[in-house]
């Protein structure tokens, strides 16, 4: 087995996030890991739902559901002109959401998928990675669920590798990676279950 393949199976996968880690596959579908020298989060205990988004969901028929449909919230995240999300990387998800250590947020409008996000968790860090939207506002609505979600479940951690206005939005700042990885060791001490 070749060292790369090795470094997809679940027990690597979920070792290598553990230490701040994160996969992508590049334009040409090769894929590798990532570690930033500055990472973003979004601080569970001082997060940000946007005035507009909060008056827009007080008015939604939106849906919220958990870990109902998770690897086709992957394929969706993928389904783009440009993606990092490769078909390799969707098997190697498909193998440690088969361990739990993959979830979804789902949005749901009328009984049809509108949008979601899924990362993975470890300890009572979530690592995010990708959400979608087939509806106006839904991959907000999804994150503002995950930020509800985590606090309300204890988690400690919410990474979200790089800082978009999208992300700004919900209170997103970058930190060093040394403050990083204390917020890792940190969050390793308690286990919580997601769903």
């Amino acid at each position: 087995m070749s060292k790369k393949k090795n470094l997809f199976e679940p027990e690597n996968m979920i070792m290598l996030y553990a230490q701040g880690a994160f996969p992508m596959a590049d334009e040409n579908g090769k894929l590798d890991w990532y570690f930033p020298e500055v990472r973003t989060i979004i601080p569970i205990n001082n997060f940000n739902v946007p005035r507009s988004l909060k008056k827009f969901l007080s008015k939604s028929n939106f849906e919220y559901r958990f870990d109902t449909c998770t690897m086709e919230i992957v394929r969706n995240c993928a389904n783009r002109e440009t993606t990092w999300i490769s078909e390799e990387l969707i098997a190697a998800y498909e193998k440690i959401w088969r361990k739990g250590f993959l979830h979804s947020v789902e949005v749901f409008q009328n009984n049809k998928l509108a949008g979601g996000l899924y990362g993975v968790t470890f300890g009572s860090a979530f690592f995010g990675e990708s959400m979608f939207s087939n509806v106006s506002q839904a991959s907000k609505a999804a994150l503002g669920t995950l930020l509800k979600r985590l606090k309300e479940k204890g988690f400690t951690l919410l990474d979200v590798q790089y800082k978009t206005e999208h992300l700004a939005m919900f209170g997103a700042i970058e930190i060093s990676l040394e403050e990083f990885q204390k917020m890792l060791v940190e969050s390793y001490s308690k286990r919580i279950d997601f769903a």
